[in-house]
């Protein structure tokens, strides 16, 4: 009873003094408050880069700063600073640029030139930017870093509008009937195909992937790629391809199980249908303008 009543006691003490240390830890502020400031995405989030953490730089001053980044540093730097025709280096991911603050780093590379490893250009000195120049050059490259978009984004402006209708719809009607007639008809199934699918961009992506945005006939669904796999056993598996790889093969048979194979070279046997083979290898010898003539041919089909 009396090691009990020690062990009690003890335990209650250990939860005493993990209550007041979680509280000395707490963060002052009324109970339930969110912490502000905080690094990374969502609400209140302050970018996550010191180059985006930047104040807003002068108008006027980017302004002029653009002006001479276009002259001097654009053929080398690329209009968006990731590189240009010349084949200069990026700038938005330069330690120098991140490490500058009012081009007191840039001014120096633009005084003396330099050479950067890995890249064949050497940039010249260019003795006539002057250091309020290189200032304000600094100033626009500042802020195209602090407000550049994620990886990928498209560039800023209006959307780049294509125009896709530039071939010969003549030209694409008898290549249709030499190469594709087989399968489809203009008649049959891609009857009023250009009523159904009325841009013409989406109508080239859906033809040349073989389907599966409105090309095919009205409510039918595109056809899976099926497997049919053999073992050393003999036991013939079909069903619907999930995944294959030189090292595994799976699928899905009728009665939805998964079945997964390990393959080992021409171990298993294994055959795939794919009814979109035939687009499939005609990516690969079909040209750009055979490619547009059956674009306007098929855009004629309403």
């Amino acid at each position: 009873m009396r090691l009990a009543s020690i062990l009690t006691t003890a335990a209650a003490l250990l939860t005493a003094c993990g209550a007041i240390s979680l509280q000395a830890q707490a963060p002052a502020g009324a109970p339930g408050d969110a912490p502000t400031g905080r690094a990374g995405r969502g609400p209140g989030a302050r970018p996550p880069f010191p180059a985006q953490q930047r104040p807003p730089g002068d108008p006027a001053l980017i302004a002029r700063g653009k002006a001479i980044y276009e002259i001097n540093c654009r053929a080398c730097h690329g209009a968006d600073l990731r590189g240009g025709d010349v084949g200069g280096p990026n700038l938005l991911r330069s330690d120098i640029v991140l490490k500058d603050d009012k081009g007191e780093l840039i001014e120096p590379i633009v005084r003396n030139g330099k050479s950067t490893p890995g890249v064949s250009l050497v940039m010249a000195p260019l003795p006539q930017v002057t250091g309020d120049d290189v200032r304000a050059v600094a100033e626009f490259i500042h802020h195209v870093a602090s407000t550049a978009p994620g990886q990928g984004a498209p560039p800023p402006g209006p959307p780049v509008v294509l125009n896709i209708l530039v071939g010969d719809a003549a030209a694409g009607q008898a290549y249709f009937s030499a190469k594709c007639s087989s399968c489809h008809s203009a008649t049959g199934d891609l009857s009023g195909l250009a009523s159904r699918i009325p841009d013409p961009k989406t109508l080239q992506t859906t033809w040349v992937a073989g389907g599966g945005v409105g090309g095919r006939t009205s409510s039918a669904p595109s056809k899976p790629v099926t497997a049919t796999v053999t073992p050393p056993s003999g036991e013939r598996v079909q069903g619907t391809l999930v995944r294959v790889d030189d090292f595994i093969v799976a699928l899905t048979t009728a009665d939805g199980q998964r079945r997964s194979f390990a393959r080992h070279g021409a171990t298993p046997r294994v055959e795939i249908n794919d009814p979109r083979a035939a687009h499939t290898d005609l990516m690969s010898v079909y040209t750009d303008k055979e490619m547009h003539d059956v674009t306007a041919y098929l855009a004629t089909l309403k």
